[in-house]
């Protein structure tokens, strides 16, 4: 497991939308969107963008406070330092439920947008739950890609090594080019991804994704 939290929960302190900006910070991911659906590999360029969606919505690693509240209408952002592009997020309302939106901007115009409503809390054996259906969308130059789905933030309170924070959930997918797919990640930010009946390999220390991990059995 890639553990995020120590640059998304620095020791400092941050906010809510600085946390979420910080989540976002991993636009490498969409840096070769835009190559690959120009050369006809659209299906690896929705699974980058998938992939990113999924990665910029969830954290973890260890969570040693909870990011300061924003107020309604707040707006931050802060560039990637790995990229260049411009994050923003916004807190678009507080109640009755707290919803929030969110874009980056890449070097070359590229855009990937995308909203999130948290619904609650949700109490189990497992830890607090916090589900958010999301949208996002991503567009290019000639290309463009949209995903939804249900995306839960979970805090875990151990004996040693105190509150943690994981995420887990699934996205549905389509994109300009007539591909569709689906990822889930899970709480040990295990990720199945699967794009126009092929499952790709993930690879998060590199960046990269991969066909065809394995065949997709037939029914699936």
């Amino acid at each position: 497991m890639m553990e995020t939290t120590h640059y998304e929960l620095p020791a400092e302190g941050i906010s809510l939308l600085g946390y979420v900006v910080r989540r976002m910070h991993k636009t490498r991911w969409l840096m070769p969107v835009r190559t690959m659906a120009a050369s006809g590999q659209s299906p690896e360029a929705l699974a980058h963008v998938a992939v990113y969606a999924m990665l910029s919505s969830t954290s973890y690693g260890r969570a040693g406070y909870q990011p300061a509240f924003n107020r309604a209408g707040d707006v931050e952002s802060e560039a990637d330092p790995a990229t260049g592009a411009s994050v923003t997020a916004r807190v678009v309302a507080l109640r009755p439920r707290i919803a929030i939106d969110y874009d980056a901007v890449l070097t070359g115009g590229e855009t990937f947008s995308g909203s999130e409503e948290i619904l609650g809390t949700t109490f189990g054996l497992r830890g607090l739950g916090m589900p958010a259906p999301s949208r996002f969308t991503f567009t290019a130059p000639g290309y463009s890609a949209s995903l939804d789905g249900t995306i839960t933030s979970e805090l875990t309170l151990a004996i040693f090594g105190g509150t943690r924070v994981r995420g887990y959930g699934s996205l549905a997918m389509s994109d300009s080019a007539g591909n569709r797919g689906e990822i889930t990640i899970d709480r040990d930010q295990k990720i199945v991804l699967t794009v126009a009946g092929e499952r790709y390999g993930v690879n998060l220390a590199t960046w990269t994704v991969a066909r065809p991990a394995e065949p997709v059995p037939r029914g699936l």
